[in-house]
């Protein structure tokens, strides 16, 4: 985001909750702490010198971030009022929209996002940067990261090999997922992108 202090006001007025006020991360950028009305925590970055993820969608990197969320509509209603987000039914689930995300991508990190896609996504598919998911009874709302994997298999049996657990493996239209508890017990979904036809 542009500022960090504007959002923070917008992330109370919204309903959430600023946990540490916007500070200077050295010349990096500066950051604040905060929680969603749902009970998520997330952290808020303003650009300076550190900006960010620079490759995504490629093996070993950031591929979408899921919300589990206790209450869907409360929370998908102050992520649009604070970022401008929207939430849209995509088919496979609940998908979250960031406007231009994916015209961002194609002239920066990720240029061939448009032709690998192809006409088999829905339209806009590129926009998405996650999922929201209806937490499950015993599940406290928070966001998961997932990793782009070239083979769903050979990264569980590894990720098992290292001390960590495979939790669920699930195949969808569009990807093979196995969601991991590394030995720290950080969740996290590695997903090898099988569109269909391929």
């Amino acid at each position: 985001m542009d500022d960090a202090d504007e959002t923070a006001a917008r992330v109370r007025a919204a309903g959430g909750e600023v946990v540490s006020e916007p500070a200077d991360a050295g010349e990096g950028g500066r950051s604040a702490s905060c929680i969603d009305p749902g009970g998520a925590p997330f952290r808020l970055w303003q650009v300076r010198r550190r900006l960010g993820a620079q490759v995504v969608n490629t093996p070993g990197a950031w591929n979408f971030s899921d919300l589990h969320a206790t209450d869907p509509a409360v929370v998908e209603a102050f992520y649009a009022e604070v970022f401008g987000w929207f939430a849209v039914d995509l088919g496979p689930g609940t998908m979250i929209k960031v406007p231009g995300y994916g015209e961002h991508l194609a002239t920066t990190s990720d240029p061939g996002i448009h032709e690998r896609q192809g006409e088999l996504a829905p339209p806009g598919f590129a926009d998405v940067i996650g999922g929201l998911v209806p937490a499950a009874p015993d599940e406290p709302s928070g966001w998961q990261v997932s990793f782009t994997v070239t083979d769903r298999a050979a990264t569980a049996d590894l990720a098992l090999r290292l001390g960590g657990d495979v939790l669920t493996r699930r195949d969808t239209d569009w990807t093979r997922d196995a969601v991991i508890r590394d030995p720290q017990g950080a969740v996290f979904t590695a997903s090898q992108f099988t569109p269909p036809g391929s």
